[in-house]
């Protein structure tokens, strides 16, 4: 560490014993969000294909218009 991260964590450390633990809680609070903010993004899995072929289906007509009813909501 250097001399100035030194000088912070220390001043940091000073001001964190003079706080309530209310207080102290909300800082903790903050410090953990911003390290989930400032994490290292996690790596994605690679898709695989055709996992799970043959699990869903598509009616027939999937890609045929859509009658007017559907449109206007008559029934």
């Amino acid at each position: 560490m250097t001399s100035q991260a030194v000088d912070i964590t220390q001043a940091l450390i000073t001001k964190l014993q003079s706080l309530s633990p209310e207080q102290q809680q909300t800082l903790l609070d903050f410090a953990e969000f911003l390290a989930q903010r400032h994490a290292q993004p996690q790596t994605t899995q690679q898709r695989v294909p055709d996992l799970n072929r043959g699990e869903i289906w598509m009616s027939e007509d999937f890609n045929e218009p859509l009658p007017d009813e559907f449109w206007t909501g008559e029934q």
